[in-house]
């Protein structure tokens, strides 16, 4: 059957809905392989969005197949002469994937996205010309002001569908929510009658389809949303379906592996892999953690690769195909390869740390086992974990009176970059991108070319959301302990956390897990393997580089520096990170104990990482930076160093006692706080000064140390960390 017509051309009105059904059935072959049948709730997504122009939610399980919705939507579309499909997709993974599909069932796709920048005018003139069938646009795309100003428009006038992708993004209350993805709101308002929407995801619970459907423009009347039945819709689009299945995957064998000892979790990982089923991912919480293991893995002989934050997207898009194509028996990632990543026969998902949430825990998980028989999901989670979700806490949404500031810095008659606002605020720069970003959506402020610009409308700070907010992330974060030492259900557990309307409580589990099959996996590792180990994560020393450049904006805080960093401190060292696997974990344990004598065991660390520092000249002199509530602890080290060493110890520096601590977290107000404000050592050096301090993270105070010493007349400074936190 080729392409669809209706006796009027264009219109969907008289639509036959078997021919609609068997075309649909078409396509699905095309995209799917010859046999595919769509399923009941595909074809009544396609017909609300096709036939009725409609919106519709639907959350189902990844693998359920909502991108062929999308696609076969688009087409028939096209074929009843409606303009381009615009999808809303956050991840590149995602768009590679989406593009490849969309071939497979003759659609068109064009990305737009900032890794092809080159590449955004041939895009939009195919747009024009009708040669583009489906656009995906990167979420962040929405509020790029030409983007917004030139382009958007354009597409919200001649769209025929709108999807919005992994639409838990959408919602603050979701685990993985971004500011840019509620422009879509602005996208929605500006499209005609009768654009049909459709907005996808496979991780919401009651709270966040709530919440989804309100940011998208749609009401929820009381009704249940999981009888999958009509709810009503508060826009003039009409009527909003939604449609929400099960979330279980009988593929999937859901275990804990519970080690409290770092390096024999890894041991075991490293003892364990080759028996896991296939080829899979391996999740790590931090860069550091992913970067070590991968390290520990390949040493050992396995063929895994990391896939971070840091990974360039040209290696990212290489990494992904060796998975796809099983070059690889793992690859070791953060939060990075997320959402999109779509490799049906997907073996295992092991987790080294345990997520802050089980709704992300599951949308991870849900990567495996889409077309296996088997698929086995190992938790290995550790003690530090808590801390790790906690830094991450840290950076949520800041009080009203920080967001004050940064409203009341804009009151000026010209855009102010980021850059240029960081010092008038006293925030890091992903914080205030993240203020900024939500007080445009919310109409405050908005991104012009050059920067920022206050609207002069006014803003209400919503308390009451933001610590709803923080009280919920604390609930998952106890629920996801929980859910380690569960004796119950595992995969029930998970279906309960997401609301999942299939359950059944009574059913008696699903019967794969450790807990229903009484199968636990052995704790215990090869000694061997364990020294190994210990061996490769307990490595001498991190690299910390020196801060380089002033932060801009410091005259307004009336401190004269600018420009490069002429006389701070040269390469330093850390002996491990506190996210570090290894050593790393010893160290964290040592700084929260109280105040003590350096113990045997740290000195000894501290060899190999001078031993195989390499620097230009040796120290000749060791000073000890105080900053924190390890007085006792760093001095004795420092002592301890110059002794070994015989290097002259000069004595402790720190700052003026009648100063208010450093509080700031912007570069330039911390800056500003530190600035002249160092006292000591007794002794004035002779020669390049090691410089022993307890915990490294910004480097400004540890910069700041470093000018005094020099101006004291030390000719280098070297510092040389207990820890660094990054």
């Amino acid at each position: 059957m080729g392409a669809m017509t209706t006796s009027t051309g264009s219109s969907t009105a008289a639509l036959d809905r078997a021919a609609l059904r068997s075309r649909a059935d078409e396509l699905l072959s095309a995209l799917a392989g010859p046999g595919a049948r769509l399923r009941e709730d595909q074809r009544t997504a396609i017909e609300a969005l096709v036939v009725d122009q409609r919106r519709a939610l639907v959350v189902q399980r990844t693998g359920w197949g909502k991108s062929a919705v999308y696609f076969i939507a688009a087409r028939l579309l096209r074929e009843l002469g409606s303009g381009p499909t615009v999808i809303v997709s956050p991840l590149l993974a995602l768009m590679r994937n989406q593009v490849e599909s969309a071939a497979r069932a003759g659609v068109r796709a064009a990305t737009i996205n900032s890794a092809n920048m080159t590449e955004w005018d041939e895009v939009r003139a195919s747009v024009r010309e009708g040669d583009v069938d489906v656009l995906l646009v990167s979420p962040e795309r929405l509020n790029n002001p030409d983007f917004r100003d030139t382009v958007l428009p354009a597409l919200a006038a001649d769209a025929g569908l709108v999807v919005v992708d992994e639409a838990h993004c959408v919602s603050d209350w979701g685990h993985d929510f971004r500011p840019d993805y509620r422009r879509i709101r602005t996208l929605l308002a500006d499209l005609p009658d009768g654009v049909p929407v459709l907005a996808t995801t496979a991780t919401a619970n009651d709270r966040v389809v709530k919440d989804v459907a309100e940011q998208l423009g749609v009401g929820l009347k009381a009704s249940d949303p999981d009888s999958g039945s009509d709810i009503g819709s508060g826009s003039d689009q009409g009527d909003t379906l939604v449609l929400r299945g099960g979330l279980d995957r009988e593929s999937l064998h859901l275990s804990v592996v519970s080690i409290d000892d770092s390096e024999k979790r890894a041991a075991w990982l490293v003892e364990n892999l080759e028996s896991l089923p296939g080829s899979g991912i391996v999740y790590c919480l931090t860069v550091a953690a992913a970067e070590d293991m991968a390290g520990l893995l390949t040493s050992a002989g396995h063929r895994v690769s990391a896939y971070t934050g840091r990974t360039d997207a040209s290696e990212r898009e290489e990494l992904e195909r060796a998975l796809l194509d099983n070059e690889v028996k793992a690859l070791v990632a953060t939060s990075a390869l997320g959402m999109g990543f779509d490799k049906p026969d997907l073996g295992f998902v092991v987790h080294l740390g345990a997520p802050s949430s089980p709704i992300s825990y599951y949308q991870q998980i849900g990567r495996a086992g889409r077309a296996a028989k088997r698929a086995d999901v190992v938790l290995i989670p550790g003690p530090e974990d808590r801390a790790i979700w906690n830094y991450f806490a840290s950076l949520a949404f800041p009080p009203e009176d920080v967001v004050r500031r940064v409203l009341d810095a804009l009151q000026t008659d010209r855009a102010l970059s980021t850059q240029a606002l960081e010092p008038a605020v006293d925030l890091g720069r992903t914080r205030l991108e993240m203020v900024l970003k939500v007080l445009d959506v919310d109409g405050a402020v908005q991104r012009v070319r050059g920067g920022w610009v206050s609207t002069g409308q006014a803003w209400d700070y919503d308390a009451e959301r933001y610590a709803g907010l923080a009280q919920a992330r604390q609930s998952e974060q106890q629920t996801m302990l929980e859910y380690i030492r569960t004796d119950g259900c595992r995969m029930d557990f998970l279906r309960a956390e997401l609301d999942d309307p299939t359950l059944d409580p009574d059913a008696g589990g699903c019967g794969r897990c450790d807990n229903c099959t009484g199968q636990r996996r052995s704790t215990e590792v090869d000694h061997s393997a364990l020294t190994r180990a210990k061996e490769a994560l307990e490595r001498p020393g991190v690299v910390i580089a020196p801060r380089k450049q002033w932060p801009t904006g410091l005259a307004k805080l009336d401190i004269p520096l600018k420009g490069k960093i002429a006389d701070g401190p040269a390469e330093g060292r850390a002996l491990a990170r506190l996210t570090d696997l290894g050593l790393g974990q010893k160290l964290r344990a040592l700084l929260d104990e109280p105040d003590q004598e350096a113990p045997e065991w740290l000195a000894r660390a501290c060899v190999p990482v001078l031993r195989e520092w390499g620097w230009d000249e040796r120290p000749t002199c060791v000073a000890t930076l105080l900053t924190g509530d390890h007085p006792q602890l760093l001095s004795s080290l420092a002592q301890a160093l110059a002794q070994m060493g015989r290097m002259t110890y000069l004595g402790e520096l720190t700052r003026d006692q009648a100063l208010p601590p450093v509080t700031a977290q912007n570069s330039a107000y911390r800056v500003a706080q530190l600035w002249g404000t160092f006292v000591g050592p007794g002794a004035s050096p002779d020669g390049p000064v090691l410089l022993v301090t307890d915990l490294l993270s910004t480097g400004w105070t540890v910069t700041e140390a470093a000018r005094h010493l020099r101006d004291t007349g030390a000719p280098s400074v070297l510092p040389l960390a207990v820890a660094s936190t990054g």
